[in-house]
């Protein structure tokens, strides 16, 4: 990935995750060769304490979508297993897609420490239209 890249990542945990682990995992991913704009996952995450700690660490919002609005999102590596649990295929791609704009992924999902991570490079707003509010920003 060229450096210089805005990245919207999109993160899935487990509930014994922790701060460390989604920062560790973020950062094992990216190697810093891009800038993180905004951390995506399911609504039922975004308020969780590891991971409001975690984009706090990485100086990044956090913005989140229902699980039906991630489960229209087509993904290369959709997870029945995670869509057992909370009723989409996919919290880390989807999120990462859908917060980046509609960008394309650059980073599939990774696993590492009850985390994943997947990362999609963020669309440049349009001058036509600024109110654009799927857009990191």
């Amino acid at each position: 990935m060229p450096l210089g890249d805005d990245l919207c990542i999109g993160v899935g945990f487990t509930t014994s995750a922790t701060a460390k682990d989604i920062v560790a995992a973020v950062n094992a991913v990216l190697r810093g060769q891009a800038r993180i704009v905004v951390l995506a996952t399911v609504t039922g995450k975004a308020a969780s304490a590891a991971l409001l700690a975690a984009a706090d660490e990485l100086n990044v919002p956090i913005v989140s979508f229902d699980p039906d609005v991630l489960g229209r999102v087509r993904v290369p590596s959709p997870s029945t297993r995670v869509e057992h649990a909370i009723g989409t295929a996919s919290v880390a791609e989807a999120a990462a897609i859908l917060g980046s704009g509609g960008g394309r992924l650059v980073v599939t999902k990774t696993a590492r420490d009850g985390v994943t991570v997947a990362a999609a490079r963020k669309v440049p707003s349009s001058l036509n239209n600024p109110d654009d509010e799927t857009e990191c920003e």
